[in-house]
C-alpha cells in the first residue's frame, strides 16, 4: 500500500515510524512547516515533503489524517478533489463528530472509503501501541491495515462519527469521574478517612461497571428527591471543611431538576433502562426562551 501522511505531530510520527517497518510504502508526508528531523525523516522513508493537499494525494492507496481536531472537516474538503476513487481516507483526529459526519458523506459521494478513528490513550506513551477505534466505510480495512503494525484497533459503532462521539462520551463520563475523585479524596484525606473510605466502598467492586451505572440511572428516576437531601449534606460538609465543592454543586443542580420534573410527570411503571433514559433525556432538553 501507498500511504500519505497529513499532519505529522505527535500522532502523525508515531505512526508513520511504525509503518516505516512494515512493506508498506510511506509516499508522501504533508505538513505545514519542515523542520531538519521531518526532511530527515522523508529522506530516510525516500518520501516527498508536501504544505497543503494537491494532486499528489491521487498516487495513495491510503492517506492518514492526524491534523487537530478543529481542521478535520476542512482538510478532508481540501484534500476530496485529488483522493483517487476506491482510497481509504483514515481520519485520527478528535474533532466534532458531526464533521466526521459531513465528511463521510462527501467521501461516499466521490465513492472514497472514509474511517473515523478515535486514539484512546496517550499516544506519548505508547506510540503506535495506544489502542484505537474506529467506525466508517472503511473501518474493516483500516483494521487490517493497522494490524500490520500490532496496534489494538477494533471497530465500534456502524458510521464515521460514531468513534469519535463514543470518544466525547467516554470523557464525559472519565473527566466527570475524575473530578469527583478529587473533590471526594481531598475531603477524604482531610478527615484521615481515605483508606477507610475505600473501604467502604469496596462493595462497588462486585457489580459490573454497565449494571452499576444502569441501576443508578433507574433508581434516579424515583429516589431522586430523597437523594437530593443527601447531596446537599454532602455539599454542606465539603463547605465546612473549606473545600469549594464545585462538583457536588453540579450534582445537587442535576438532582433538583430530576426532583422538580417528577412533580410534573412520572416516568411510568416499567422500570427499565430503555425508558429511564427516554424520560430523562426529555427532562434533560435546553429549554430555548
Amino acid at each position: 500500500m501507498k500511504i500519505a501522511f497529513i499532519g505529522c505531530g505527535e500522532v502523525g510520527l508515531a505512526y508513520i515510524n511504525a509503518f516505516k517497518h512494515t512493506s508498506h510504502q510511506i509516499t508522501y508526508l504533508c505538513a505545514r512547516n519542515h523542520p531538519a528531523s521531518l526532511q530527515q525523516l522523508a529522506r530516510e522513508l525516500n518520501a516527498s515533503l508536501e504544505t497543503k493537499p494537491g494532486d499528489w494525494l491521487g498516487e495513495a492507496d491510503v492517506v492518514v489524517s492526524a491534523v487537530f481536531g478543529h481542521g478535520a472537516l476542512d482538510m478532508f474538503t481540501q484534500a476530496q478533489p485529488w483522493l483517487r476513487p476506491g482510497a481509504l481516507y483514515i481520519d485520527m483526529t478528535t474533532a466534532d463528530p458531526e464533521h466526521m459526519v459531513q465528511a463521510a458523506q462527501l467521501a461516499a459521494r466521490h465513492d472514497i472509503h472514509f474511517t473515523d478513528v478515535a486514539v484512546m490513550g496517550a499516544v506519548g506513551l505508547l506510540k503506535h501501541k495506544t489502542t484505537l477505534i474506529c467506525a466508517g466505510t472503511g473501518a474493516a480495512q483500516t483494521v487490517e491495515l493497522f494490524e500490520t503494525i500490532q496496534t489494538p484497533i477494533s471497530i465500534k459503532g456502524n458510521r464515521a462519527g460514531d468513534a469519535a462521539t463514543l470518544k466525547l462520551l467516554r470523557s464525559v463520563f472519565t473527566k466527570g469521574l475524575e473530578a469527583l475523585a478529587v473533590e471526594c479524596l481531598v475531603a477524604a484525606e482531610k478527615k484521615d478517612l481515605r483508606p477507610t473510605l475505600y473501604e467502604v466502598l469496596s462493595d462497588i467492586d462486585a457489580t459490573p461497571l454497565s449494571t452499576f451505572l444502569e441501576t443508578l440511572v433507574i433508581t434516579h428516576t424515583t429516589h431522586a428527591p430523597r437523594r437530593l437531601k443527601e447531596v446537599t449534606e454532602a455539599k454542606r460538609q465539603l463547605t465546612l471543611n473549606n473545600i469549594e465543592p464545585l462538583v457536588s454543586t453540579g450534582v445537587e443542580s442535576l438532582f433538583a431538576r430530576t426532583s422538580q420534573a417528577l412533580e410534573h410527570s412520572l416516568p411510568g411503571e416499567e422500570k427499565t433502562i430503555e425508558s429511564s433514559l427516554t424520560w430523562l433525556a426529555g427532562v434533560a432538553e435546553v429549554r430555548k426562551p
